[in-house]
């Protein structure tokens, strides 16, 4: 399916895709040109504080004695792991916070607390992912390489097992991501030694995670190692899980559309701006569960600018609205339940062939397999 198949789309105009394009433009530089010192202090003060939560957790791990201070402990480092992968580290690695020149807190630096490097990540989902999102076949994101996520995709036998894949990538997301994303660099490198460095960088990430988690930290508790260990593995389980839901209620709800590669055939800007719109969704959310999601509940406005600071979405997103009502565009968003609902039932539908179990047993072979797809689970 094409952008152009879609009835919101094949209802405008030439020139209204053209208003649409200019009105998100001038949305984009008002904000730009309102960034300062207030923004600049936001981002500061939520590094203080996931810093400051994730020493606090861990001193209460070592130091209470009871299992309701492990547990309590654990929580709170989840929480902190929580906080620095999504309201930090997506967002300073989209280059959200560059404008600050501060070489702290930019892009080209920051290292996140997951197994995959960071910059394996970056070239991935930024270019990848956020502009080409939701075609199939360019954005790697669409079912992560082991999830059938929409009808356009070709069902296999495989697929049958997705409902148990969507658990085990749930549970272990962040090495989900690493391999994906490691997968996506190899496979575009253009030399042998391109491929090796890219696995080199993979493996060394993989060992200072490991060894921070599970050698350094539990060494630096002495005889509570013990607790350590299992806080660290708790809590990264937990973030995991965190990470993946909110991801997944950002893509794949009912209304996120997806959109074949000839989408992109002589598309405009404001055909780019119609599909990010078109193909994303958000979940309502009050401060705390923004926060605590890295501003992600507003999944349209982040793939509209991903490059603008996220504690601007939610003043953004007003104004996105109002554009998708001045052209009766959707805009779609509900509870988070209800979001995750929605897209657990795709899995299970797309879990069959198309037509359902019948079409299983009747179903004598398949076409145009292609033997060389990697599969990452």
């Amino acid at each position: 399916m094409t952008i152009r198949d879609i009835a919101a789309y094949a209802k405008l105009s030439h020139a209204d895709i053209d208003a649409i394009g200019a009105e998100l433009d001038t949305i984009r530089r008002d904000v730009e040109k309102s960034l300062g010192v207030r923004d600049a202090a936001y981002i500061r003060r939520t590094i203080v504080f996931q810093r400051a939560l994730d020493v606090t957790a861990r001193l209460l791990i070592v130091g209470s004695r009871s299992k309701a201070g492990l547990l309590a402990g654990s929580a709170a480092l989840a929480y902190a792991k929580s906080v620095e992968n999504m309201e930090i580290a997506h967002n300073v690695s989209h280059g959200q916070w560059d404008w600050m020149n501060d070489p702290e807190i930019h892009s080209a630096t920051w290292e996140w607390d997951m197994v995959g490097p960071s910059a394996q990540w970056r070239y991935s989902h930024n270019y990848h992912h956020h502009v080409f999102s939701n075609v199939l076949g360019v954005d790697d994101d669409l079912g992560f390489g082991i999830l059938r996520m929409s009808r356009d995709q070709q069902w296999e036998p495989q697929h049958l097992l997705q409902p148990l894949r969507n658990v085990l990538l749930a549970m272990i997301f962040e090495w989900g991501i690493a391999l994906h994303d490691f997968y996506s660099a190899r496979d575009r490198a253009d030399t042998e030694d391109g491929k090796n460095a890219s696995r080199q960088l993979l493996r060394a990430k993989i060992g200072r995670q490991l060894a921070k988690d599970f050698v350094v930290l539990p060494a630096l508790s002495g005889r509570r190692w013990k607790r350590t260990v299992a806080a660290n593995l708790g809590a990264n389980v937990l973030r995991n899980l965190w990470a993946y839901l909110v991801i997944f209620c950002g893509h794949f709800p009912d209304g996120a559309q997806h959109f074949g590669p000839e989408t992109l055939d002589e598309e405009s800007r404001g055909e780019w701006y119609l599909r990010q719109m078109l193909g994303a969704a958000n979940f309502k959310a009050g401060p705390l569960l923004a926060f605590s999601s890295g501003h992600l509940c507003y999944q349209i406005e982040h793939h509209l600018f991903p490059d603008l600071p996220s504690s601007r979405l939610a003043e953004i997103s007003v104004r996105v609205r109002g554009v998708c009502e001045k052209y009766d565009l959707p805009y779609t968003s509900g509870p988070l339940a209800r979001q995750y609902l929605q897209t657990l039932r795709t899995i299970f539908k797309l879990a069959l062939p198309d037509g359902g179990g019948r079409a299983l047993f009747e179903r004598r072979h398949l076409s145009d397999r292609n033997p060389d797809r990697k599969h990452y689970f």
